[in-house]
């Protein structure tokens, strides 16, 4: 593949792809365009004071310090996790998404609506994957208060009964809204930041549940079935990464 060097403004030097060669990238390969790839920051990693040696076969350079991601390979390794969820989809299974950090939140939440998945956003409820049954529990309740709430069973109670029972409403919907799809253990789990999502995958691997998701240069990517390198703290990123992803899979289940 013929390739020429670019240069940022701000004096970082990229391997820039040409991307008139086609036939010689994989033909799952997702195309999106790579001057949006670099205005969103996706290549940006992390400081080298914080590498994780098994990132160096993502890394392309290091410059000032940063860790400079090959984008070539965060296409490619997107290409592979999309495909692995179109496949899961397909077979009619259980993806669970994981926004495990503000600027993933919105992206996140879109993306399990629009596919009807379940969610969990920025806090992570221990047992949510190895203590299904008391979390399920959890959600029937939230279902259950809901009820009550638009049938009128309040209407019997006093004016403090129903505010503290609002109150409660409104904690247990906060922590299970998301969850009310979840009607058992998922096939797979995708989470935006491998490296704020240690809980989750850990549960992950103990329920043998497969791991899709996005790992910065600080991560080891051997703990996900499915990593794609990429930056993780930069919202334009992150929605980026998301915004593929929902275009293929929605476009796959249409």
């Amino acid at each position: 593949m013929k390739k020429r060097m670019m240069f940022l403004g701000d004096g970082i030097l990229l391997l820039k792809s040409n991307f008139a060669n086609i036939s010689l990238m994989p033909e799952t390969t997702i195309q999106v365009s790579y001057e949006d790839m670099l205005k969103a920051g996706m290549h940006f990693g992390r400081k080298k004071t914080v590498f994780s040696p098994a990132m160096e076969k993502y890394v392309f350079t290091v410059r000032s310090g940063i860790c400079i991601i090959d984008l070539l390979k965060t296409q490619e390794q997107l290409s592979n996790a999309i495909e692995f969820l179109k496949t899961t989809l397909k077979n009619n299974g259980l993806v669970l998404f994981v926004a495990p950090t503000k600027q993933s939140v919105d992206s996140i939440k879109d993306l399990a609506f629009s596919l009807g998945m379940p969610f969990v956003l920025e806090r992570w409820l221990g047992g949510t994957l190895t203590n299904f049954k008391v979390i399920n529990a959890r959600v029937k309740r939230l279902e259950e208060m809901e009820k009550q709430q638009t049938t009128g069973e309040l209407d019997k109670y006093t004016k403090k009964e129903r505010l503290m029972f609002s109150k409660e409403l409104a904690k247990m919907t906060t922590r299970f809204e998301g969850l009310k799809k979840l009607t058992r253990i998922p096939d797979a789990i995708f989470v935006a930041s491998l490296k704020e999502s240690a809980l989750p995958v850990r549960e992950a691997k103990n329920a043998h549940v497969k791991i899709v998701g996005i790992a910065n240069t600080d991560s080891d990517p051997g703990d996900m079935d499915y990593a794609i390198p990429a930056n993780d703290r930069s919202k334009k990123s992150v929605d980026l990464i998301m915004e593929m992803i929902k275009r293929e899979l929605i476009t796959n289940n249409e």
